[in-house]
């Protein structure tokens, strides 16, 4: 089970830095979190198709999905209350959302079903603590023939390094870590869930991206 005092925790963590952002965060995070759309795109979603996010945010990219691929049933969890309200706001009846532990938590029990078409994790590994049991996780979810879509901050390996250490600088004031081991942690959660892993990453190793497919047989 997830620690119930690191829960609380980093609960009250979040909701401190949303409880304002939450008003200008869809217009300023357009500026730097980039490959959501690219992700979205990706996700070639049938009608009826279940699609949750853990750690939804705002339920700006649930809002995308829905009028990407109408017929798909939302879902989205988050630890932040105060981004949970916003998400409720944006998208009222359309989804079912649940604040919930992206390490642990009872999908079954939270939002009606224990597994999902298509499986979000979007920019929040990089704010998760501990972020690969998340992840690790969110692969347990994947109904068969289904995918985990993942997008994050990258290495910022090829990026000029003034620029490099003055975007850590910027994210480390928001509780935003790059995962520098991420694709070697997707690798292992295809290895224990059996699944099929493609990973790329973005201009200067600004973002990576993977998705991790689940066969149906």
């Amino acid at each position: 089970m997830a620690d119930a005092g690191g829960n609380h925790d980093h609960a009250a963590l979040m909701d401190s830095i949303y409880r304002g952002q939450k008003y200008i965060y869809d217009v300023t995070r357009k500026y730097y979190l980039f490959g959501r759309d690219d992700l979205i795109r990706g996700l070639n979603c049938a009608s009826g198709d279940a699609v949750l996010e853990i750690a939804c945010g705002t339920g700006r990219n649930l809002a995308k999905v829905q009028h990407a691929y109408p017929g798909t049933k939302l879902f989205g969890i988050d630890i932040s209350a105060e981004m949970l309200s916003s998400a409720q706001a944006k998208l009222g009846t359309s989804a079912i959302l649940a604040p919930a532990d992206a390490r642990q938590f009872d999908a079954r029990a939270m939002l009606g079903r224990p597994t999902f078409e298509r499986v979000i994790l979007s920019y929040s590994i990089s704010m998760i603590p501990d972020w690969e049991r998340a992840m690790r996780h969110a692969a347990t979810l994947v109904a068969p023939g289904g995918s985990l879509h993942v997008v994050d901050f990258g290495t910022l390996a090829r990026m000029p390094a003034p620029l490099a250490r003055g975007l850590r600088g910027w994210l480390a004031r928001f509780h935003v870590t790059p995962r520098e081991e991420l694709h070697e942690a997707l690798l292992r959660a295809c290895a224990i869930n059996a699944l099929d892993c493609e990973y790329e990453t973005g201009r200067w190793d600004y973002f990576q991206r993977a998705t991790l497919r689940r066969p149906r047989g």
